[in-house]
């Protein structure tokens, strides 16, 4: 078997190229983080999904990962166009708490949420932590590149090559985001720093050479991304409305502080957006889905890992409560195959097993690990599964590859097994970890407990094999009230679902 060459999608050349690491056997990743002023909606969380798939098929492929998310706890303006008021500033006035707490217990949330996602633990640097670092960035910068206007340092994008080059929407939709500010030389100027206006009491301020104020947005990014993986470095990832305004704006500034035509990353990588029907999902409508909302309606975090996993990152994903029902009913399945495979290994080869749980790597698998033996039936689908990754991470196909393992009989339960725990440890379903039960969540306007459902249940076991079929019923009837479909004849063997 051979090993498929990565080749990854870059959105600066508008097609896929084969992955060429800066550093031998190293892979750098920087992923552009949440602004931590509230709840992030699973159309952000997308993102990460993404990010932790490519990661995890870097690691596959047998390189080294660093990868960075940066946590935003200042600068970014409610408009992702530069505009309005600091976000955290806001929302510390709305929950009459401290800028620094509201930071503090939003990162803590997004973190639980990536750790509910199965998304591994990256780097989670502060931009706070470098203020120090993005002033002499602008110092750096200003003489050639920036002008100073009452309201702050102003980077000049006609002073550097082919900006927006990235978005190549310069005159369209990027311009028409972005505020007009008096004095401002070209509409696409941006800020670097942002004066305290007169008489504005501001939590998060610094003292810097331009006044009294706070960086912009844009340029943490580039210092954290510098400061903590090098430029240039291999792969930057990030929302595709960060391809407008926000990467172009970045490139300009690494062009300018490098004194480079280069953009910092090799290669530029944006996943689409999740949408439902009322069109895209955002936190400006004040009417947006978190993760706690799918766990409070009955379903378990990774059947929306799941449904991510069906789509490819650079198509438009819809959400709807029947598609994340689907996702959840192709988890359980998952789940029943690899419940099944273990106890099969275990009553198989108990004796040469030290590890209770052999299959599930911290470091995760990789290709190798799994490519040298001769694997019979499952070669097939381990060429197609490492395929599909490498084809700019088609997930959707990796999926039924795995599917393809599952299902295949009359093969070696060991390599089955070990072939099985390396796809999944690529794709995060933590379905070696999973249960059944794990699964069951109760929804949060339920009116039965779990331990109330399984007692009835067996009363009504009891009943049936009694041939008592009117006690039987009248329970089933009771469950059916208190929102349990008992689920006869399910050919998955799960008994019962909460609606």
């Amino acid at each position: 078997m051979t090993d498929a060459p990565l080749k990854l999608f870059n959105s600066l050349t508008r097609q896929p190229e084969e992955f060429t690491p800066i550093h031998h056997g190293e892979a750098r990743v920087y992923t552009c983080g949440p602004t931590v002023y509230n709840y992030q909606h699973v159309g952000n969380m997308r993102a990460y999904i993404f990010a932790d798939t490519l990661g995890r098929t870097l690691s596959w492929k047998g390189y080294k990962l660093s990868h960075v998310i940066n946590i935003t706890d200042v600068g970014h303006l409610t408009s992702d166009a530069d505009a309005g008021d600091d976000k955290m500033e806001k929302a510390a006035a709305r929950e009459g708490k401290s800028a620094w707490d509201i930071a503090r217990y939003y990162q803590e949330v997004f973190e639980a949420d990536l750790d509910r996602l199965n998304v591994r633990k990256p780097a989670h640097p502060r931009a706070t932590d470098y203020v120090e670092s993005m002033i002499e960035w602008g110092k750096q910068m200003q003489d050639k590149h920036c002008y100073e206007l009452d309201s702050g340092l102003y980077f000049d994008v006609s002073t550097v090559p082919d900006y927006g080059k990235l978005a190549r929407a310069v005159t369209e939709e990027g311009e028409a985001r972005i505020e007009t500010v008096d004095g401002k030389r070209n509409a696409a100027d941006f800020a670097i720093w942002r004066k305290t206006p007169e008489g504005e009491d501001r939590q998060m301020e610094w003292d810097s050479p331009w006044g009294k104020g706070a960086p912009g947005w844009h340029l943490e990014c580039s210092v954290m991304s510098a400061e903590l993986l090098g430029h240039p470095f291999d792969i930057h990832t990030g929302g595709i409305d960060h391809r407008e305004i926000h990467h172009p704006n970045e490139i300009a500034q690494n062009q300018a502080h490098n004194c480079s035509e280069g953009s910092a990353a090799n290669i530029w990588m944006h996943n689409n957006f999740l949408i439902d029907r009322r069109g895209k999902m955002s936190k400006s409508t004040g009417d947006f889905l978190v993760l706690q909302t799918l766990v409070d309606r009955g379903f378990h975090p990774l059947a929306y890992r799941m449904m991510c996993l069906q789509a490819h990152y650079r198509s438009e994903l819809e959400f709807t409560w029947e598609g994340l029902e689907a996702a959840l009913t192709r988890l359980k399945r998952m789940v029943m195959l690899v419940e099944n495979l273990k106890t099969r290994h275990a009553e198989l080869d108990s004796a040469s097993i030290s590890d209770p749980d052999p299959w599930v790597r911290d470091d995760g698998w990789t290709l190798k690990q799994v490519q040298g033996d001769d694997r019979g039936k499952l070669r097939a689908s381990l060429e197609k599964f490492d395929t599909a990754l490498a084809e700019d991470l088609n997930s959707a196909v990796a999926l039924t590859a795995f599917d393809d393992v599952l299902a295949v009989k009359k093969v070696d339960v060991a390599k089955k097994a070990n072939l099985a725990a390396a796809m999944d440890s690529v794709l995060g379903l933590g379905l070696f970890d999973l249960a059944r039960t794990d699964l069951r969540i109760r929804p949060k306007d339920a009116q039965v407990t779990q331990e109330e459902i399984e007692t009835a249940l067996e009363d009504r076991k009891a009943a049936r094999a009694d041939k008592d079929f009117a006690k039987s019923d009248a329970i089933r009837d009771d469950l059916m009230t208190k929102g349990v479909e008992v689920m006869d004849g399910d050919p998955l063997g799960w008994e019962w679902k909460l609606s």
